[in-house]
């Protein structure tokens, strides 16, 4: 299976919401922090995008998109000295219409927003892997995919049309697959992190060696191999991307099968043990705990009775 198929079979989107922004310049936006994952699409004009942790905004350009798994705090303005309103009070039933945002003589944007939410349980690998946003410029071939999706995404959150909720939640996870492929199309030489690596070529092919046979016994010298490196340069070179070293990312990620393979509750802990890798219940039972917690027959029990309060 391919690393990124790993991660967005198991996610589920719950809900998604939209919101299109006709600013005028001087004008200012901020959006607090929360579980959604936040997507948007400049349609027309310019405008900054602000996050804590950054030293300098990003200039986001007509056609530029940004992608965020996680729910973090950011700004969008005209420009960072702009007095800002708060997303709350500016969306406030306006969901899916139209809010205006500044009253100057400026130049004008339109801006289209949407919040999406996934299942928290089955979003955590993406949620952890991910660079705070995705941005991606005009000037990339993929983002054409990427725009026309959001621009689809847009109407469709609006629309009251048989199965719209249906292909929100597809677009969602299409619109998440389209802007990774653009990022990692991109990424630099000296890039670090998850996607970085899957960029790699030779450190690519030993990830999805492991994710296309995860019940493998693997070593990190088989893997070298895969990487046509030596196991000293392609461990060291693994852990600097990654941020850690081969046998503790496929352990991670074992675990994570594993916690998926026990949401569907339709197989014995014997039969996950044997997909994922361990060669007895006990090891696997080991391993899980420590990753998780929690043996994997509490997890299991723990999924089914919150899946149970849900539907009550």
């Amino acid at each position: 299976m391919d690393p990124l198929d790993d991660v967005f079979a198991a996610m589920r989107v719950q809900s998604a919401i939209y919101a299109k922004l006709e600013t005028i310049a001087p004008w200012g936006l901020s959006l607090a922090g929360g579980k959604s994952a936040r997507f948007g699409l400049v349609v027309k004009g310019s405008c900054l995008f602000q996050m804590e942790d950054m030293s300098e905004p990003i200039i986001m350009q007509t056609g530029d998109c940004y992608v965020m798994a996680g729910g973090l705090p950011y700004i969008l303005c005209s420009s960072l000295d702009s007095a800002r309103v708060s997303c709350t009070q500016a969306v406030r039933d306006k969901i899916g219409g139209l809010v205006e945002l500044g009253s100057g003589q400026g130049e004008r944007a339109t801006i289209i927003c949407g919040w999406f939410s996934y299942d928290q349980s089955s979003a955590l690998s993406l949620t952890s892997l991910i660079p705070g946003v995705l941005h991606v410029r005009t000037d990339s071939q993929r983002n054409e995919a990427l725009q026309a999706s959001l621009q689809i995404l847009a109407l469709e959150a609006t629309s009251t049309d048989l199965g719209s909720s249906l292909v929100v939640s597809r677009l969602a996870d299409i619109i998440f697959v389209q802007a990774i492929r653009a990022h990692i199309a991109h990424a630099g030489a000296d890039e670090l992190g998850w996607f970085a690596a899957l960029a790699d070529k030779k450190l690519g092919a030993a990830l999805r060696a492991m994710h296309q046979n995860m019940a493998q016994a693997w070593t990190v010298e088989a893997l070298a191999q895969i990487a046509l490196m030596s196991r000293s340069a392609f461990a060291l070179r693994f852990k600097e991307k990654v941020g850690e070293t081969p046998l503790e990312y496929l352990t991670k990620w074992r675990m994570f099968k594993a916690s998926c393979l026990l949401r569907q509750n339709d197989k014995s802990l014997g039969e996950i043990a044997d997909m994922i890798g361990y060669e007895s219940d006990e090891a696997f039972k080991r391993a899980f705990k420590r990753v998780h917690g929690m043996p994997p027959g509490e997890f299991r029990r723990a999924v089914a009775h919150q899946s149970l309060i849900k539907y009550q």
